[in-house]
């Protein structure tokens, strides 16, 4: 199939540093803004932000035993 013209452009894949992960995961539990609010917020996906938060659980979990 032809492409029409359009072209997109994919973003480089970004890093992030565990301490910035774990500020977007403090922001997130605070409950003042919803996990898409917070992803929005700092030009980043939903579906990271809720992969980060859902590894803070497990690993905070695996921490308390």
């Amino acid at each position: 199939m032809e492409s029409m013209g359009k072209t997109k452009h994919r973003r480089p894949r970004r890093s992030f540093t565990p301490e910035f992960k774990a500020e977007i995961v403090g922001l997130c539990r605070r409950g003042d803004r919803s996990i898409g609010q917070v992803a929005k917020d700092f030009e980043l996906t939903g579906t990271a932000v809720r992969d980060w938060v859902k590894q803070a659980r497990v690993t905070r979990a695996s921490a308390t035993g």
